[in-house]
């Protein structure tokens, strides 16, 4: 996007991240340390000024679906009255800073959900997305034994400085969901990921580009680092980015190491890109029902 930017430009980030403990360590210091080092990286990205600050999918531990094990459901934790999220609402509240943070949910005992909690630049609590489409296909990928599907549809937020949805990791395969939200405003929509290097490097860099292509709104995509012991499902290969209206990839982070993305998202380019190209004036939505059959 080689344009200049206008005065309705918001700064985003997204933290790509590590793992800090593995199994081997209760689930309460895997839980600590995994957030002591977020809250770092939240310090530099309050730093950078961004003003909607994206986490990666289950930011306070490993990623554990990589085995069926009932102790992980201890991690599950109420929303928004849980400690990570009442912790985040604090943290938002003083950097002023929207922050989309991934947690899992607890509802009741047995009821689990895939979920990032949306929290606004005062700390409000605005809603919550829970995870639609649930992997269990793949080895290390089981999710259907830790989560319900998620049953919110697919919301949008209002924040302080952007209209804004989430997607969860798998969900990127489906571009049903995206262009829900697209109609119902969402300016940008953030995607963390635990995505690992083999079949998925190659269509990494092209759903979500081609999902705001098609839809004309902004993405922010991110996926965690490094090699979860003792798993070894894979590498989660970083890469984390942003991508533009026409699809653009405009920001892009390191494959094998921690980092703060940062990037200036103009949403008058989005108009820009509508008046250009008609995609929604030109939409065929009575001819779709087959799709639903």
């Amino acid at each position: 996007m080689n344009k200049q930017l206008s005065k309705n430009t918001v700064r985003c980030g997204l933290i790509q991240a590590s793992n800090v403990k593995g199994p081997e360590s209760s689930n309460q210091a895997i839980r600590q340390a995994a957030i002591d080092k977020h809250l770092k990286y939240i310090k530099q990205a309050a730093d950078k000024k961004v003003k909607i600050l994206c986490l990666q999918e289950l930011f306070y531990g490993p990623y554990f679906a990589a085995e069926e094990n009932p102790r992980w459901y201890q991690l599950a934790e109420r929303v928004p009255d849980g400690p990570t999220v009442s912790l985040m609402r604090q943290i938002a509240r003083r950097y002023k800073m929207v922050i989309v943070a991934p947690v899992y949910e607890e509802v009741m005992s047995g009821e689990y959900y895939n979920t990032a909690a949306v929290i606004d630049a005062d700390g409000k609590f605005l809603g919550k997305y829970r995870k639609n489409h649930l992997p269990h296909c793949h080895p290390g990928f089981w999710e259907k034994f830790y989560f319900r599907p998620g049953n919110l549809g697919y919301p949008v937020f209002q924040t302080q400085y952007a209209t804004i949805g989430v997607y969860l990791c798998y969900d990127r395969h489906y571009p049903e969901g995206m262009r829900i939200m697209a109609l119902k405003g969402a300016q940008i929509v953030f995607n963390p990921n635990a995505t690992v290097s083999g079949l998925s490097e190659h269509i990494w860099k092209l759903e979500m580009p081609a999902h705001v292509a098609f839809n004309q709104i902004y993405a922010g995509v991110i996926n965690r680092v490094g090699k979860e012991k003792p798993w070894l499902t894979g590498e989660f290969y970083g890469t984390s980015y942003f991508a533009d209206p026409r699809g653009q990839i405009i920001a892009q982070a390191g494959r094998n190491k921690d980092e703060v993305l940062v990037a200036d998202l103009d949403l008058d380019y989005i108009k820009e890109v509508r008046n250009n190209w008609q995609f929604y004036r030109d939409r065929r939505p009575e001819t779709y029902g087959e799709i639903i059959k």
